[in-house]
């Protein structure tokens, strides 16, 4: 089976070697046909603590690493500005 790997925006760095990504979706409807904007949150493992909050990076599914952080770093697409 293949793992899932998702792009996504680093919203939080204040765990140690956690950090939270928001992955933005753009389904369709179904009947209506209209683009609609879904939003969901994952805890990831970053183990070096290489992202920051603003980050774009890119993350893949592994195994459990606690009761809600089942995802890993896989690296970081383009680091984004602190403000």
């Amino acid at each position: 089976m293949p793992k899932r790997v998702l792009t996504g925006k680093v919203v939080s760095d204040k765990m140690q070697k956690t950090r939270i990504a928001e992955v933005e979706r753009f389904p369709t409807h179904p009947i209506y046909k209209k683009v609609q904007s879904r939003r969901k949150r994952y805890k990831f493992h970053d183990e070096q603590e290489l992202s920051k909050a603003g980050d774009l990076v890119r993350i893949v599914e592994c195994r459990p690493m606690s009761r809600d952080k089942h995802f890993r770093l896989l690296e970081v697409v383009d680091a984004g500005s602190q403000a």
